[in-house]
């Protein structure tokens, strides 16, 4: 929100947010509702309505068929198609883009193999620039207004400021992502919008919480999968960030005293017992390749391990069960520290669920303190590899609607006018 004393413009923009949320929630509703719902007068909810349907981000739909003495109420709903938002997520080996709508359904999802490790971090602002255009010019979003631009990635990051502070999987440290995405998207043209760079498993849990299957549960914890592992945890439908907004690394906890080396440099962390280069070393011992994964190899290398586990190959069988016990373990201390309701295991974990979880649950349930760990459920997640970058999208509709972004103005044409005393 603007610093200093608040004055008109902020309060009027704070109750046109006020206004949207409440008819996401209602919708289809008449102004009476809202106003009843908000606790706002009806004619500061028309004013702020006929602002809201100039700016593209609600309509009317009709009249109210319900039985009423005096004149019908004018049904107003979310508008889905003059607004978009996008979300990228970078992985080792993927980019992943996402534009949704205002109501946050997909218009557009793409994943892309890159092999973003390899390639560096101005490479790889680069590639994420080309896509989000490639994107925006799609027919799906050609004539929509962009609101913002938000970008997952694996590692440290330092949200306010958009800066990658550390991410060993990709060999980043100190990055100033959004600085440089901001430059390029400059230099290439682009119409300016917000950009927002956080945490994968961050927006991940953002991503579960409003459109997993478990949507909405309050209290979660979303355990990425991909070659690092990372916790998003929700505490109340809030993002639970600590100080320096570095909480969740649950990926960098020490399991064991002298166990494997992890990228982070020390030994013996849960991502290096149960990441998924750690379990396909062990699962897939005569396939895997000498040195460090590589895009080509992850997707493949998973894909073989779910079929020879299919199969009920002992060696690979046993090194999902190992893998599962190490996040069951894992898990149980992000139970006994915030008592979340659901973990959900993300990524490259979902395949490989049906032989990580016979052990993972009951794992959860011995190491934690409170009795059948405090009723939390293990579960998988049903939104795929594009998990974190749903989740940025949503998260731009959320900021908006919140009032950390501006709404986009209004429309120079087709600007609907509302009446002043409409119910």
């Amino acid at each position: 929100m603007r610093a200093g004393p608040t004055g008109f413009h902020d309060v009027r923009e704070t109750n046109l947010g006020v206004v949207l949320r409440a008819v996401r929630t209602l919708a289809p509703c008449s102004r009476a509702a809202v106003a009843a719902a908000t606790g706002l007068n009806k004619t500061t909810v028309s004013s702020l309505v006929a602002d809201l349907i100039a700016r593209g981000l609600l309509r009317e739909t009709g009249e109210s068929a319900e039985r009423r003495v005096g004149r019908p109420g004018v049904m107003l709903a979310l508008d889905d198609l003059t607004i978009a938002a996008i979300g990228v997520e970078v992985n080792v080996d993927y980019l992943s883009v996402v534009a949704v709508d205002l109501l946050e359904r997909g218009l557009v999802t793409r994943h892309i193999a890159f092999d973003a490790r390899a390639a560096g971090p101005d490479a790889c602002a680069r590639r994420i620039v080309e896509a989000v255009q490639s994107v925006a010019t799609s027919p799906a979003l050609r004539s929509r207004t962009l609101i913002g631009l938000s970008v997952a990635v694996p590692g440290l990051v330092d949200a306010p400021n958009g800066v990658v502070t550390r991410a060993p999987n990709l060999a980043w440290r100190g990055t100033p992502l959004r600085s440089r995405l901001e430059q390029l998207m400059e230099q290439a043209g682009s119409a300016p919008m917000p950009v927002l760079v956080d945490n994968d498993a961050n927006l991940g849990a953002v991503a579960e919480y409003r459109g997993g299957h478990l949507a909405r549960t309050g209290d979660l914890v979303y355990i990425t999968g991909e070659v690092g592992i990372g916790a998003g945890v929700l505490m109340n439908g809030e993002l639970l960030r600590g100080s320096a907004g570095f909480a969740g690394e649950i990926g960098h906890v020490r399991m064991v005293e002298d166990g494997p080396p992890c990228g982070c440099g020390r030994r013996g962390c849960l991502e290096a017992l149960a990441g998924i280069e750690a379990i396909l070393r062990a699962a897939l011992p005569d396939r895997f390749p000498a040195g460090a994964l590589t895009r080509a190899d992850l997707a493949d290398l998973v894909d073989t391990a779910v079929e020879r586990a299919s199969a009920g190959d002992p060696v690979t069988v046993e090194a999902l069960h190992t893998a599962g016990a190490w996040l069951g373990r894992g898990a149980a201390t992000l139970v006994n520290l915030v008592n979340p309701g659901v973990v959900v295991l993300g990524g490259y974990f979902v395949p490989l669920a049906p032989w990580l979880l016979p052990a993972c649950r009951p794992a959860v349930r011995e190491f934690s303190f409170a009795p059948d760990a405090g009723g939390c459920v293990v579960e998988t997640s049903a939104l795929g590899l594009s998990a974190a970058a749903q989740g940025g999208a949503a998260a731009m509709i959320d900021a908006m609607e919140s009032g950390r972004l501006p709404l986009p103005p209004p429309q120079e044409s087709g600007v609907a006018a509302a009446d002043e005393g409409a119910s």
